[in-house]
């Protein structure tokens, strides 16, 4: 298995463009890593890597064996994946990314029951709120919420997911209570908003008389954690949009309170996100399976309690 292992760390530091974070990656020492592509180039008797104190750059035989290596991993997996299909018994490890208030909420306390019904599966989950690329960052699939701008990857839908806008009772006692997303627009606001590396302007799609619009909205609170933006809406900084399931126990304790309730938010999809080839490999299939059943009836009943103490309130 040792030149599959060094076909392997190749692939990856030519992914990553580091050979520090493909070993971490890879749970393998720096040396290990600098290790296996030495051997790689010795038994191909070129170099795959144009070294550097500060950069790492494949050379053009690094760019044409990388394609050959890729195919060959893959045909490795579809290969190891049918065996596992046919034995019934599914093992490996599952990398998978998620949201970190989806993650923590819904996928975390159900990977123990998966787990433990699979015990030669192991998982690798990582939360957060960034956009991440399936093929660059070694995941089997991704949970995500809206529309994915990378066409060319597969989409489970779990759910549609209701949304709400709303503010602390503190805050509106202060700044008053917008009716709808115009007001929100003008400015006279602080809308707390998701931030990472590269995102858009701040727009939030909500439902008027005449069909979903745009409002462009701002303020001067941004963070990259979503659960930040929630701490700051309970202390009374500003208005926040979020899918119901993440807020309900701040709503239904009145921590929270629904804002501009006359063009509500469109409702946001839930889905896994995956690669074709991934979709092959069983542990992936019932990874899929499992939570698509557990979280979709999660966010359901969220709503569903949300849906009764309105009614009641009314």
């Amino acid at each position: 298995m040792s030149y599959l292992d060094n076909i392997r760390t190749f692939v990856r530091v030519y992914e990553l463009g580091s050979m520090s974070a493909a070993g971490r990656d890879l749970r393998i020492s720096p040396a290990v890593t600098s290790a296996r592509i030495s051997q790689l180039e010795e038994h191909l008797a070129v170099r795959l890597f144009q070294r550097t104190t500060r950069n790492l750059s494949p050379t053009e035989q690094g760019k044409a064996f990388y394609t050959g290596a890729v195919t060959v991993l893959d045909a490795v997996e579809d290969a190891e994946a049918k065996v596992a299909g046919l034995t019934d018994n599914p093992r490996g490890s599952l990398y998978v990314a998620a949201p970190l208030g989806l993650g923590r909420r819904m996928v975390a306390p159900e990977v123990p029951t998966f787990l433990a019904e699979f015990p030669e599966i192991s998982l690798r989950l990582r939360l957060s709120d960034r956009v991440v690329d399936l093929t660059t960052e070694g995941l089997d699939l991704a949970f995500f919420l809206g529309q994915p701008a990378d066409s060319n990857l597969r989409i489970r839908k779990i759910a549609d997911c209701q949304r709400v806008i709303c503010a602390a009772p503190a805050y509106i006692s202060e700044h008053g209570n917008p009716g709808s997303g115009a007001e929100l627009e003008k400015g006279a606001h602080e809308c707390l908003n998701l931030r990472f590396p590269g995102a858009p302007e701040f727009q939030w799609r909500l439902m008027t008389p005449d069909g979903p619009q745009k409002f462009t909205v701002s303020g001067r609170y941004e963070c990259d954690d979503g659960e930040v933006l929630t701490d700051w809406a309970l202390s009374g900084q500003g208005i926040i949009i979020k899918p119901i399931y993440e807020v309900a126990a701040h709503l239904l304790s009145g921590a929270l309170v629904p804002v501009a309730t006359q063009t509500p938010p469109e409702p946001v999809q839930l889905a896994c996100l995956y690669t074709h080839r991934r979709h092959q490999d069983p542990k992936t299939r019932l990874f899929m399976d499992f939570m698509s059943d557990r979280v979709g009836k999660a966010v359901r009943q969220a709503e569903a309690r949300m849906s009764a103490q309105i009614s009641a309130r009314n």
